[in-house]
């Protein structure tokens, strides 16, 4: 247990979950150049780290989002002679910051499974690896880049745990944020809440149980919180997830519920709007 409370501690520190905020005020620093393109590519980084004799010790496997600044003719941009040039490095330099901080995640975890290693030995157990896993989908428009990722980690015990996660970022402000930007100036807290209110109960409903048998007993409390939880966005709309435990028990897995643009739309403020490529005359989301 004190293993997996580091473990947890250390992601924290390092990535968050479901969103951390950098700033969400925009700021005054110039567009990048037209002539310039950001795009997001997944890069798998994976690590074996094994102890002195040659047993592996933690083996772990991420993809993660890499964001690349390139010129009009596709090749990557090294160096800033413009205004616009730096503000782009910059903006790349903030969003892959986030997620190269995994790169140091098997030498924490394999301290961890070095000692648990020792006590096995000591006790006369089999020994094992631990294991990390990170896969993402990324959604990239205009104005914004949603990751969504599901982490699994095993270092024993019944089963492996699996994690939610999600990172939003601002294109024209060049930091992350949280779904609370989007509130500002709206009223959208209380239609996503009532809105995964009703999803939950269908999802119980068809499993032919009341909600509160399926999920918590507080689950409403915990939906009216779920800001605070793995929120993405992609063509159809945004996505709350809430990995095993938070809102029900490890058998029920994930719980994952959809909105679409169409709901969210009248609920949001301006910037919310233009984050999400809603305001007139700007590309429209599929509802699918």
């Amino acid at each position: 247990m004190s293993t997996m409370i580091a473990l947890f501690i250390v992601l924290s520190t390092l990535i968050g979950c479901a969103g951390e905020t950098l700033t969400n005020v925009k700021n005054a620093l110039p567009e990048p150049a037209a002539s310039l393109t950001l795009a997001v590519e997944i890069e798998n980084y994976a690590e074996t780290v094994r102890d002195e004799d040659g047993a592996a010790l933690a083996i772990c496997s991420y993809d993660l989002p890499v964001l690349r600044v390139l010129l009009e003719d596709g090749g990557p941009l090294k160096e800033a002679a413009t205004e616009g040039e730096r503000r782009a490095l910059e903006m790349a330099e903030t969003f892959n910051a986030r997620f190269s901080a995994w790169k140091d995640n098997p030498q924490t975890l394999a301290k961890g499974a070095k000692e648990d290693r020792a006590f096995r030995n000591e006790s006369e157990q089999e020994p094992m690896a631990y294991t990390d896993d990170l896969s993402c989908t990324v959604y990239q428009t205009e104005t914004l880049i949603s990751v969504s990722g599901v982490y699994y980690t095993y270092t024993g015990g019944a089963h492996p745990n699996s994690i939610l996660m999600s990172w939003n970022f601002d294109l024209d402000t060049g930091a992350f944020f949280e779904p609370e930007i989007l509130d500002e100036g709206g009223d959208l807290r209380e239609p996503v809440r009532l809105a995964l209110v009703k999803q939950a109960r269908e999802t119980a409903a068809e499993m032919g149980m009341a909600p509160k048998d399926f999920y918590w007993g507080d689950y409403e409390t915990i939906l009216a919180d779920w800001s605070s939880y793995a929120v993405s966005f992609d063509e159809a709309g945004m996505t709350v997830g809430f990995s095993p435990y938070e809102l029900a028990c490890y058998a029920a897995g994930p719980q994952v519920f959809h909105l679409t643009y169409d709901q969210l739309r009248p609920h949001l403020g301006q910037h919310g709007r233009e984050l999400l490529g809603l305001e007139e005359g700007s590309a429209a989301k599929a509802d699918g």
